[in-house]
C-alpha cells in the first residue's frame, strides 16, 4: 500500500512539474510576442509577421485598421500601452508622435538602401504608395488623363473621392494640389462638386462603387489596392495624372513604451530585409529600398506635386475649407 501511495505521489509531482514547465513556456512565449498596429494592408502585415516568426520564433499579434482608428486606440491605451510597433499610412502621424516623445530612435542596418527622404532617426518607410485616378474601363466613360477630366460632363455623378479627414494620403493630395495650383485647385474642387463627385469615406469605400460599376472613377485613389483588384480580374485601371500626383510613404516606428524594444528592432530589420521588401513589392506597394524591383511604377517614374507652395495652407485650414465646400460642416 505504501509503495502504491509513493508511486501515485511521484506521478502527481511529475504531472505538476510538467504543468509548471508548460505554463512557464507559454508565459515566456507570450512575453516574447510582439504587437503590431498597422494601417494596412492587412495581408502584407500577416505575411511579414509569418516570415519574421519563421526567422526568429517570435509571434506577432496584429491590429489592423484605418490610421484614424489605430491612432484612437493608441491614445486610449496610454495608461496601459500594448503596441510595440506602428505602421501608419501617413508620414504626418510619425512626425506627430516623434514630437510628442512617443518613439524610440532606431537606425536599422537594412535601411542603408532606403533614400534619405524616406527615413529619419525615429521612423522609416516600410513601402510607398501613390495616389491616382482609378477608372472602370467598362463604365462607358472616356479614359481620363488628368484630374480635371473628372469634372467633365461625361463623369456627371460618376466620381467618388476618399475623405481627406479619414485618409492621410488623400489629405496629402489635397495639399499637393493646393501647393501647385493655389486657388485654381479650389476652383477644380468646386467644379467636381457641381459635377456630382461624392465624398465616400475611407479609401476602400471610395473604390468599392467603382469596382461594382455604380461609379466610373475615383479621384485620388490609393494605387496598390486598385492594382490588386486589377490582378484579380476587375476592369479597373490606375492612371497617374499628367499634371502630377503625390506619394505616401508608410512609416514604421517603434513605440518608446515597448516592453520588448530589441525584438521590435529585429522586426524592423526583417521588414527592411530583401525578403521583407519583396513581400512589400508583392503587395503592389513601392519598396522603400531602392535596390528592390517592383511590378508597378516607382516614385522616380511619376511627376510629383510640390510639398510646399507659395500659397501653402495649413492642413487644418485646407481640411476645414474642403469640408465646408462639400457640405460636411
Amino acid at each position: 500500500m505504501q509503495q502504491i501511495t509513493a508511486h501515485l505521489l511521484s506521478r502527481l509531482r511529475t504531472g505538476a512539474l510538467t504543468t509548471m514547465i508548460v505554463a512557464t513556456t507559454l508565459m515566456a512565449a507570450d512575453a516574447q510576442a510582439l504587437t503590431l498596429y498597422t494601417a494596412g494592408p492587412g495581408s502584407l502585415a500577416k505575411k511579414l509577421a509569418a516570415g519574421f516568426q519563421q526567422q526568429s520564433g517570435i509571434n506577432v499579434d496584429i491590429f489592423q485598421a484605418t490610421t484614424g482608428k489605430v491612432m484612437a486606440r493608441l491614445e486610449a491605451e496610454q495608461a496601459n500601452p500594448r503596441a510595440d510597433i506602428l505602421v501608419s499610412a501617413s508620414w504626418d502621424t510619425a512626425e506627430e508622435l516623434q514630437q510628442r516623445g512617443w518613439l524610440l530612435a532606431y537606425d536599422s542596418p537594412n535601411a542603408t538602401q532606403v533614400p534619405a527622404q524616406f527615413k529619419t532617426d525615429y521612423y522609416v518607410a516600410q513601402g510607398i504608395s501613390a495616389l491616382g485616378i482609378v477608372w472602370n474601363s467598362a463604365s462607358g466613360t472616356p479614359e481620363p488623363h488628368d484630374w480635371q477630366d473628372l469634372a467633365q460632363p461625361a463623369f456627371k455623378d460618376r466620381v467618388t473621392t476618399p475623405d481627406p479627414a479619414l485618409s492621410g494620403a488623400s489629405l496629402d493630395l489635397l495639399m499637393g494640389l493646393q501647393n501647385a495650383l493655389g486657388e485654381k485647385a479650389w476652383a477644380l474642387f468646386g467644379r467636381l462638386k457641381d459635377n456630382g463627385m461624392i465624398i465616400a469615406g475611407p479609401n476602400a469605400q471610395a473604390l468599392t462603387p467603382v469596382l461594382q460599376g455604380a461609379r466610373a472613377a475615383v479621384f485620388g485613389a490609393v494605387d496598390y489596392v486598385a492594382y490588386g483588384s486589377a490582378q484579380d480580374g476587375e476592369s479597373v485601371k490606375v492612371i497617374f495624372p499628367s499634371s502630377g500626383t503625390v506619394i505616401a510613404p508608410r512609416p514604421m516606428m517603434i513605440l518608446k513604451s515597448s516592453a520588448q524594444p530589441e525584438q521590435a528592432k529585429a522586426f524592423i530589420d526583417y521588414a527592411l530585409s530583401p525578403a521583407g521588401q519583396q513581400l512589400v513589392a508583392e503587395a503592389w506597394l513601392m519598396p522603400a529600398r531602392s535596390d528592390i524591383s517592383a511590378k508597378r511604377p516607382l516614385f522616380s517614374d511619376l511627376r510629383l506635386l510640390p510639398a510646399q507652395g507659395a500659397q501653402s495652407a495649413t492642413r487644418e485650414t485646407a481640411l476645414d475649407r474642403f469640408a465646408k465646400l462639400f457640405g460636411q460642416r
